[in-house]
């Protein structure tokens, strides 16, 4: 699909669209308080990138429609003039589209059977999925119901397709035509890959189309090509149908094969059988409940909550494609599984998220320097050098650098433990990406720590200066499901804490594990155990535990 038509009326459309939407969930909408279940604001916000990593390739497919489209279009030219031909009225089956049979149509009917025979067995086998739902739509609407095999010409019934142009979802909206017609679409929210909205914009679009051009075929090929195209072809050419238009050279040639190709779907798809199609293993028809939840919550957050897995929650609400809710509304009405609005409703208010850090090598090259890596990874300098215990950023050639990125997790606390609670409190690096707008008193606020805190953390030398996009590194622990401080980064000289047993060690800037163990004869692995380490990161500041437990010993024994 391209364009959209242009005409006064248009305008209202919106708010007749308003007026045609509702639910199709299977049951009514359970609401989730809002104070309960805000779980996704740093996934959302400082995470945006690392939650696009997690959505997998299959989330954006090209139409599988669109696959042989220069095939078809140089077989096509061998056939000769388009001809209207015969209307099509076998007894086997009714229509309410206007199927004429001819070359063109005879063409798809064998392509279909043939060369594309195990790609339309796989629209026929997604149809039912969708087709209820699209028909019931196009029933209310007063429109033809075989229009709902166009979404099979169009992606094949996929929520995920994405073509080279740009247009998305079954119905193959382009963004400007989605906008139109009442669909959202931002970072947060692309509803052309909705089912039911999109189809709802398409019907709506269809109607104009037809009350346009008065005639179903033409307004089918001003849907592929724009109500303009069709209307400068009509003027040009003087033809009164679509097949007299195809004649001539006004039409782009896959706007031709449109018609056709939709007419031969629509023989096959009402009697398979007579075409070779059996044994079809028809998916059952789209059924979900819903239930409203808080803004910017996680559908990986949803997943611990009820009894199903993530693929399953994506795949109903393909139209959130970072696996968020939108920060701006409220009371979301989320897809789930038929039976787990109550266990949902029940659940996440009890989920927690847990940010940890882990780390990935990167191996450096003879032409690498510090700058370049850390904007490879998108990370600042100060949090690269002390992410690795340098000083300096200067490097040498095969060098090994840790790469710090976020992980963020998920857990039902325990039906008789109160919602407050939370896990053992446990020490770590937080990056923080700075957002449009946002200040180092506003970040050092969430976190509930000091600006200047933040700045020696980082190294900043001016706390006024950040801007949108840099990374800040925060030394946080998460107790009692409040952000706190942990410890500082503030330069101090070497000093060990009095206490008679166990000994500590403070840890100083450059300090490695590697080398705290060796300084007081110990290995890695029990420095681990002691201080319940689950990575080698260490930061300045940090209490370390630098004797057995139970242990006895003298602390000055221990003093470097």
């Amino acid at each position: 699909m391209r364009d959209k038509p242009t005409y006064l009326f248009l305008f209202i459309l919106p708010f007749l669209l308003a007026s045609m939407w509702g639910c199709a969930a299977t049951d009514s909408t359970t609401r989730l308080p809002v104070a309960e279940a805000t779980f996704a604001a740093d996934e959302a916000d400082d995470g945006a990138e690392a939650l696009e990593a997690e959505v997998p390739v299959d989330e954006i497919t090209v139409p599988e429609p669109e696959v042989t489209v220069v095939e078809e279009m140089q077989e096509l030219e061998t056939l000769g003039a388009w001809v209207p031909g015969n209307p099509y009225t076998p007894e086997e089956a009714s229509y309410d589209f206007p199927v004429t049979m001819n070359k063109q149509v005879e063409f798809y009917l064998d392509f279909f059977q043939n060369k594309q025979r195990d790609i339309f067995t796989r629209w026929l086998e997604r149809s039912t999925r969708y087709l209820p739902m699209i028909k019931e739509e196009l029933r209310t609407a007063g429109l033809p119901q075989d229009l709902a095999y166009l979404p099979m010409i169009e992606s094949g019934y996929s929520l995920t397709a994405c073509s080279t142009a740009k247009a998305v979802g079954p119905w193959q909206f382009m963004h400007s035509t989605a906008l139109d017609y009442g669909l959202e679409i931002n970072r947060y929210v692309d509803d052309r890959r909705d089912p039911e909205k999109s189809t709802r914009a398409a019907i709506a679009f269809l109607s104009d189309l037809y009350d346009m051009f008065g005639d179903w075929q033409l307004a089918v090929a001003a849907y592929n090509a724009g109500g303009g195209t069709i209307s400068k072809g009509i003027k040009n050419s003087n033809a009164t149908d679509f097949w007299e238009l195809a004649q001539e050279q006004y039409l782009p040639s896959e706007t031709k094969r449109y018609v056709p190709k939709l007419i031969a779907a629509i023989i096959i798809a009402k009697n398979p059988e007579k075409y070779g199609f059996t044994n079809i293993n028809y998916e059952p028809p789209l059924t979900y409940e819903t239930v409203e939840v808080p803004a910017l919550t996680s559908l990986r957050a949803v997943e611990v909550a009820c009894e199903t897995d993530l693929d399953e929650l994506r795949t109903l609400n393909r139209n959130l494609p970072k696996l968020v809710t939108p920060p701006y509304q409220e009371n979301y009405e989320l897809k789930v599984p038929v039976g787990q609005k109550d266990l949902v409703a029940e659940n996440l208010p009890r989920v927690r998220q847990t940010v940890t850090t882990d780390y990935k090598t990167h191996v450096v090259d003879g032409r690498e320097n510090l700058t370049k890596i850390c904007r490879l990874y998108g990370i600042n300098k100060t949090t690269m050098l002390k992410a690795n215990n340098l000083r300096k950023s200067k490097l040498t050639k095969g060098q090994r650098l840790r790469i710090p990125y976020q992980i963020t997790n998920y857990a039902l606390l325990d039906k008789d433990m109160p919602l407050q609670a939370a896990k053992q409190a446990e020490s770590r690096m937080v990056l923080h990406k700075v957002k449009r707008g946002e200040t180092i008193a506003l970040i050092a606020n969430r976190y509930n720590v000091t600006p200047k805190l933040i700045a020696s953390w980082n190294g900043l030398r001016n706390i006024n200066q950040i801007k949108a996009g840099q990374q800040l590194a925060l030394y946080v622990t998460h107790t009692s499901g409040i952000v706190n401080l942990v410890a500082s980064r503030s330069d101090v000289k070497r000093e060990t804490v009095a206490a008679a047993n166990p000994a500590y060690y403070k840890v100083q800037n450059g300090d490695t594990l590697w080398t705290i163990a060796r300084r007081f004869d110990l290995t890695p692995d029990q420095l681990r155990q002691w201080n319940n380490l689950d990575s080698d990161l260490i930061h300045p500041g940090t209490r370390l535990q630098v004797s057995d437990p139970e242990a006895v010993g003298s602390l000055s024994m221990l003093l470097p």
